[in-house]
């Protein structure tokens, strides 16, 4: 189709004014540095990776997110004092002026139904419910000491996800996103994978770009049917009608923006471009097929399904095509001992088959191709469950209430120390007795390995400038290397 003077110049336009608005924002900290997909292939990453005031110990971070909350004291932090006061009523030292989200009067002490046996150079003692752990044990740091703040899971996610309890802040993945962009023009910075029934209570605000450009949302990829959602061409369209009507659409908004200067209008047509060349990328990406049978073994991943096995297995294929952060929620944890099916007896061993295996696996198939020291890699949940049995309207079954007070995660490559255990919880796994990690903390850190300051990733809103750490956060060094 012939293209007029008119057109050329206003697609033209559309450029120079993308350009022109990403060096208006360079000065607002090394966010304003950000580049949008829409600029990625005329300006590239490589600036960005220069820019950064520290050396990066990582490229990328996969967060394999236990949603619900999965409980330390039956995996990570084994407590003697537990079998020995096992029915009895809890101290009131612990509870008075707490507040729980089901427990009501004095609870009782519950022990661990689980042994547990050390593992690796370190001695780390893991429950029996996780057999492929000890695989990875000597790369691993296990956290006993984090601490959080919110004890309702939609609060929680969206703290740890985003440093706020509140909708509307970016998370942690969109502030990679806007900071640093992705290495590969034709994916997403941020990844969302979504496996064991549905999203997390927090839902899609878990990742948002909240006043973030909107470009830097997380983007869902799904296993079965389109992998994303209204990327695909419509019927009677083929790709380079697509082409010239999105160049197009290009020119028109690039003229709206000179006249309104709404920043949204960049946003639009860099995700508008991204979700074109999606198209041709996302297909191959999510084909597992073209995996080893012994890959796939390793992973427990069977093509086709929607499984926390297949995610982790796509995870490493995201970050191995430059993926700058992959969120994998898997839902479940949430073990009150209502009934047999969210119990510690029945379902807490269930939730552990689905995932172990393939964790493992994650850690090993990374440090195999040579990725693991460039990957940091997170397991946890947005909080932990109480040392007393929850027993809910009298309730038989055995469950623990929410417990943000003191709770495990554990974390592995991208300059993370291996083969350590840190941080320790009282007698009974109540609170924390040494080096506690705060949310705040645990972002700065994060953000520290992949050679940002989490002081000068900023972005200013409603009159101030924000951050992930909001006005906290501080490194933790027990963790690196």
């Amino acid at each position: 189709m012939a293209r007029d003077p008119e057109w050329n110049a206003a697609r033209e336009l559309a450029r120079t004014i993308a350009r022109r608005n990403f060096l208006r924002g360079a000065g607002a900290g090394i966010g304003g540095l950000a580049l949008g997909s829409l600029l990625a292939r005329d300006l590239g990453a490589s600036p960005l990776i220069r820019a950064l005031p520290l050396a990066p110990k990582a490229k990328s971070i996969i967060w394999l997110f236990m949603n619900g909350g999965p409980s330390q004291l039956d995996l990570f932090d084994p407590k003697p004092e537990l079998e020995r006061l096992d029915g009895q009523p809890v101290p009131e030292s612990f509870t008075q002026g707490e507040r729980f989200a089901f427990i009501k009067g004095t609870p009782k002490i519950l022990k661990s139904p689980y042994k547990f046996a050390r593992h690796g150079a370190s001695g780390a003692e893991v429950s029996e419910l996780l057999p492929h752990f000890p695989s990875i044990a000597s790369d691993v740091a296990i956290v006993r000491s984090v601490v959080g703040e919110a004890f309702n899971h939609a609060p929680a996610e969206l703290f740890i996800n985003s440093g706020s309890d509140r909708v509307g802040r970016p998370s942690m993945g969109s502030w990679l996103s806007y900071g640093l962009g992705s290495e590969n023009q034709d994916l997403p910075a941020f990844v969302v994978l979504l496996s064991g029934g549905g999203q997390p209570s927090g839902g899609s605000a878990c990742w948002s770009s909240g006043f973030l450009p909107s470009e830097h949302q997380g983007v869902q990829l799904r296993s079965q049917g389109d992998p994303v959602l209204f990327v695909e061409n419509p019927a009677g369209m083929d790709r380079a009608t697509r082409r010239a009507s999105l160049d197009a659409l290009n020119a028109l908004n690039a003229r709206h923006f000179e006249r309104v200067r709404d920043p949204e209008i960049t946003a639009r047509m860099a995700a508008y471009e991204l979700a074109f060349r999606m198209q041709s990328s996302v297909p191959e990406l999510m084909d597992i097929h073209a995996e080893s049978p012994a890959t796939l073994e390793a992973y427990g991943a069977r093509p086709g399904e929607v499984a926390f096995a297949n995610n982790c297995l796509l995870a490493r294929r995201l970050v191995e095509r430059g993926v700058r952060f992959v969120q994998l929620y898997h839902r479940g944890w949430d073990h009150h001992g209502t009934a047999e099916s969210d119990d510690i007896v029945h379902s807490l061993p269930a939730l552990c088959s689905q995932t172990d295996r393939a964790a493992a696996a994650l850690i090993s198939d990374l440090k195999a191709r040579g990725l693991l020291d460039t990957t940091l890699v997170v397991w946890g949940g947005e909080f932990g469950r109480t040392p007393m049995n929850e027993r809910r309207n009298g309730s038989t079954f055995l469950g623990r209430d929410h417990h943000p007070r003191a709770f495990s995660m554990w974390f592995a490559g991208g300059g993370i120390r291996g083969g350590v255990t840190i941080g320790e919880t009282d007698e009974i796994g109540y609170r924390v007795v040494r080096d506690p990690l705060s949310i705040n903390d645990l972002h700065a850190t994060l953000l520290h390995q992949l050679g940002v300051e989490h002081t000068q990733l900023t972005y200013r809103s409603q009159g101030r400038d924000f951050r992930l750490t909001d006005v906290a956060g501080e490194l933790f060094p027990a963790l690196i290397a």
